[in-house]
């Protein structure tokens, strides 16, 4: 019996939906954050799509890009 394929961009986009959950920002000027706390591969994958900054460092959350940021899941749940 084989494994089933994994669908890493149903993964992806699972994990950016719930990090719309998340989303955070302590003044109007600073960029959009959401915590970091999923799989490193998928916040890596989401880094090379360019919709995360590297999520690499001491941070406890993520900054979203532009284009991150207008990939939201569902508009209507989104901030702007």
């Amino acid at each position: 019996m084989s494994e089933p394929e994994i669908d890493v961009e149903l993964i992806d986009d699972a994990v950016l939906a719930l990090m719309f959950l998340t989303l955070h920002k302590g003044r109007d000027w600073e960029p959009w954050r959401a915590w970091k706390s999923f799989d490193w591969a998928a916040l890596g994958r989401l880094h090379g799509k360019d919709l995360l900054l590297d999520p690499v460092g001491k941070a406890k959350s993520v900054v979203l890009t532009d284009e991150g940021h207008r990939n939201r899941p569902v508009e209507a749940a989104c901030p702007d």
